[in-house]
């Protein structure tokens, strides 16, 4: 902490027997350890609560990005499956509506009919809609 050298502490010992005097300076010199024990243990008080506060922090700032990478994650994973759904629902609209156009247009059927066959189908596809907004991850 200070840069002191023997001489220094020499020259410093030699003041204070003067200026204090031989029956106090044992005294004195207890006190001033005391104090200076304090102020060391104060010190690394300090530290240690500076020290802890960083590696809160930088916990705090990886939590933050886990919790983000994990959110991108998530949406992509979400979106992935919302695109592989959809896939299968057009695919499974099709399947069903297209023999039934297909015989529509072989007998000539009317209007009517065609119309009925493509509400048929938009029932299966009103429940896979609901069934996605329903799901939960």
């Amino acid at each position: 902490m200070f840069d002191v050298s023997f001489t220094e502490m020499l020259v410093i010992l030699i003041v204070a027997l003067i200026v204090i005097g031989p029956e106090r300076l044992p005294r004195v010199a207890r006190t001033m350890g005391h104090l200076l024990g304090r102020a060391r243990r104060y010190v690394d008080s300090v530290k240690n609560d500076i020290r802890y506060e960083i590696e809160l922090e930088e916990l705090r700032r990886l939590k933050n990005s886990v919790q983000e990478t994990t959110h991108s994650i998530e949406q992509a994973v979400r979106k992935e499956f919302d695109q592989i759904e959809n896939a299968v629902d057009i695919n499974a609209a099709e399947k069903i509506t297209k023999p039934a156009l297909i015989e529509i247009e072989q007998t000539g059927a009317s209007t009517e009919k065609t119309i009925a066959v493509q509400s048929q189908a938009l029932p299966s596809q009103q429940t896979s809609e609901s069934n996605k907004s329903n799901t939960v991850f």
